[in-house]
């Protein structure tokens, strides 16, 4: 079992569970942290890997409240998983990679980030129909992380694939829902770390390259940015900022990819707690379950640039973790618009 490391709480993370117990409705390989306290805060952190099938590249975890199923994506697999913690997991296969994904107010209808462009995926039918080219094909860039701020509009960023050659190619684009497409970030190494602050009308963004996670002040009404500055660096911590979600109480929730660990970030933007895990590579949080209490982070396999080392305790680098964080997420919103037809 790995210890969690709970730094001083500074009092601005308020929505604790640490009583919080028997949540994951998950069962193999289950395992216990050991009690570790510090200030006010006192927990035991349970993780268990969910699925047995590993994937290649995990990204992008995201909880349909109206269906009560976690979605999630493989990219180097191409492949769109759906996990039901009632059982009968089940997954669709890609004519490409997909970077990323949104839920539409249509249940199983949902928008995928894949390759340069953007499709929609039917899971009922299976069917994939394309809708948007955000980037034109053959440059070497692909579509990776992404998410619907709280208006319904779909942010996503791009990468060039190769990460080893160090370029900045990556575009951060902003999605409306009758297909206008308008450009929010350039020079761009790998675009990650997408989340919304809707209290504070903060958006948060990271260039794992770079390891700094940007806040900006987010304007709902019309979707512009203004006024970035730096929200946290990693400089001094393990890891490099990949993935990341926003709880109820506002705090950011950072993949700590290479650093064996997830961490929450007060909206100050000092870390109040980290998670150690059994994978090197974890790459996004999602909160889900019935009462958005359960933290579900994906992670990277044999996929990607670099090898992953190997898992711990009997993980196996690309497993599905589901953990028992003790706080509250918020329901992630859907896509403004559901029909392929609609869009002409």
């Amino acid at each position: 079992p790995r210890d969690v490391t709970l730094q001083p709480n500074r009092g601005r993370c308020s929505h604790e569970r640490p009583d919080a117990t028997d949540t994951l409705g998950v069962r193999p390989r289950v395992w216990h942290s050991r009690p570790a306290s510090s200030g006010r805060l006192t927990s035991m952190v349970e993780i268990a890997a969910v699925r047995e099938n590993v994937a290649r590249l995990g990204e992008c975890p995201v909880w349909s409240v109206a269906e009560q199923v976690l979605y999630w994506v493989d990219i180097d697999g191409r492949a769109v998983h759906r996990h039901d913690p009632s059982g009968g997991d089940q997954t669709r296969h890609l004519p490409g990679r997909p970077g990323s994904l949104a839920l539409t107010p249509t249940p199983g209808r949902l928008l995928v980030a894949m390759e340069h462009e953007l499709v929609w995926l039917d899971w009922s039918t299976e069917a994939v129909t394309s809708w948007i080219e955000l980037e034109p094909a053959g440059t070497g860039n692909r579509l990776n992380d992404g998410r619907c701020d709280p208006a319904g509009r779909f942010i996503v960023g791009s990468m060039y694939e190769d990460t080893g050659a160090g370029r900045t190619t990556g575009i951060l684009h902003r999605v409306s829902a009758d297909g206008r497409v308008e450009e929010l970030r350039r020079d761009i190494g790998v675009s990650n770390g997408l989340a919304f602050d809707v209290g504070r009308g903060r958006m948060f963004f990271a260039d794992s390259p770079t390891g700094q996670v940007i806040v900006s002040d987010y304007d709902l009404e019309t979707g512009g940015i203004a006024n970035d500055r730096v929200f946290f660096d990693y400089a001094g911590s393990d890891g490099k900022p990949d993935g990341a979600c926003v709880d109820a109480a506002g705090c950011y929730w950072s993949a700590a990819v290479y650093g064996w660990a997830v961490v929450r970030i007060t909206p100050d933007g000092v870390i109040d707690r980290r998670i150690e895990l059994p994978v090197q590579k974890p790459s996004m949080p999602a909160f889900g379950g019935p009462d958005l209490s359960v933290l579900y982070v994906t992670s990277i396999g044999a996929g990607g640039s670099v090898q992953s080392e190997a898992g711990r305790d009997g993980f196996e680098p690309g497993t599905l973790l589901a953990i028992d964080a003790g706080a509250q997420g918020i329901p992630e919103p859907t896509f403004a618009s559901a029909s392929p037809s609609a869009q002409g």
